[in-house]
């Protein structure tokens, strides 16, 4: 059995909001990209059965103009989350194929620590706004998720795509 997970950084929120950080929208650029991230997602039928999200508005905003449409587990414990604490709501993850949305720099680094080998995009460990890879684990049960162990299948940033 495989696992698939679907790790997205959120689109480019903007810096004109005068609120708190949790409450920064996504520009005009963000929805774009997110949009493009979900026509591409679609497209190549990466698409997940469980979405884990950050409970701040730009990864919200991020999973409402992908267009995922089923169940998804707000999480608080996703905001600025470590790499290690998106792992361990990974190990609670159910479906086969899950998306988790969340936040640099614990999303970048989680993707470097997540594959078996490096690869060559020069932008992956960066993970810029929209990033998005596709990871197949060689698993049955989330629980049995372990660091260094993800092929990766794709990996995107919107300026591909838009």
């Amino acid at each position: 059995m495989t696992k698939r997970l679907i790790l997205i950084r959120h689109a480019k929120s903007s810096w004109e909001h005068a609120g708190p950080d949790h409450a920064r929208p996504l520009n005009k650029r963000g929805y774009i990209s997110a949009q493009a991230v979900g026509d591409w997602l679609r497209e190549r039928q990466y698409w997940p059965q469980e979405v884990l999200c950050s409970t701040a508005k730009r990864t919200v905003e991020t999973c409402a103009h992908i267009g995922f449409d089923m169940e998804t587990r707000y999480l608080d414990s996703l905001y600025h989350a470590a790499p290690e604490d998106m792992f361990n709501e990974l190990q609670h993850a159910k479906a086969d194929a899950v998306a988790m949305i969340a936040h640099n720099p614990g999303i970048a680094a989680l993707a470097g620590e997540l594959v078996d080998r490096f690869p060559d995009h020069p932008r992956y460990f960066d993970y810029p706004t929209c990033a998005t890879a596709i990871l197949d684990f060689p698993i049955s049960d989330w629980r049995d998720l372990r660091i260094n162990t993800g092929q990766l299948v794709d990996f995107i940033i919107p300026r591909e795509l838009v």
